[in-house]
């Protein structure tokens, strides 16, 4: 066997290594510990996978085939798996409506009345799913904003994503977007229609 095949043999095993710990160890951090914020918490648990199959990188003889450079790669291939794997699976099945949409329709036997889906979602989603306060619990915890007197105000870190978000919607997001059979802009400008009548605003 070459040398190069003897290296990517070493690269496979210990990537496989990695995905296994960094699956035990999301298991066992959501499972056994507290958790503030999911999508946190799962970068977390791809940089602990990152450092433990880093020592036995940098520890184990069988590894002295790969050099100081492919190890290096290797960590930030890591690294870059652990946030694919935090943001496409548990964040990804944590805030999504589409998935809950499937979980509802299932729930209820298989079908739910086109009409009704405006009440599931501000009847039903919201409560079950305790938006309100997991979505507060990630601002808070992102320092983007501040409960002060049952006010919850814009941090300036929130304001700058704010003005960043509002920017890359109203230029960047698709102006011709499907909508149940029509396309639209109106999910660049949401705010378009928005009532100013609002008693809600803090003092």
């Amino acid at each position: 066997m070459g040398i190069q095949a003897i290296k990517i043999s070493r690269i496979v095993a210990i990537t496989t290594v990695f995905v296994i710990v960094l699956l035990a160890t999301y298991v066992v951090h959501s499972l056994y510990l507290r958790v503030n914020v999911v999508f946190y918490s799962a970068i977390l648990d791809g940089v602990i996978a990152t450092l433990l199959c880093g020592v036995l990188l940098w520890a184990l003889p069988w590894f002295k085939v790969l050099g100081l450079v492919e190890k290096l790669q290797l960590v930030v291939i890591w690294l870059l798996l652990g946030y694919g794997y935090a943001i496409s699976v548990p964040t990804v099945l944590d805030r999504s409506l589409s998935f809950y949409i499937l979980e509802k329709l299932e729930q209820r036997g298989g079908g739910i009345r086109e009409d009704a889906f405006q009440d599931v979602f501000t009847k039903e989603y919201v409560k079950e799913h305790h938006l309100v306060d997991v979505r507060l619990t990630e601002q808070l915890e992102s320092g983007t904003i501040e409960i002060h007197d049952g006010c919850v105000l814009l941090t300036d870190k929130g304001r700058r994503l704010a003005t960043i978000s509002r920017f890359f919607r109203n230029h960047l997001l698709p102006k011709h977007r499907l909508l149940m059979g029509a396309y639209s802009d109106a999910l660049t400008d949401p705010f378009r229609n928005s009532t100013t009548d609002v008693d809600y605003r803090c003092k």
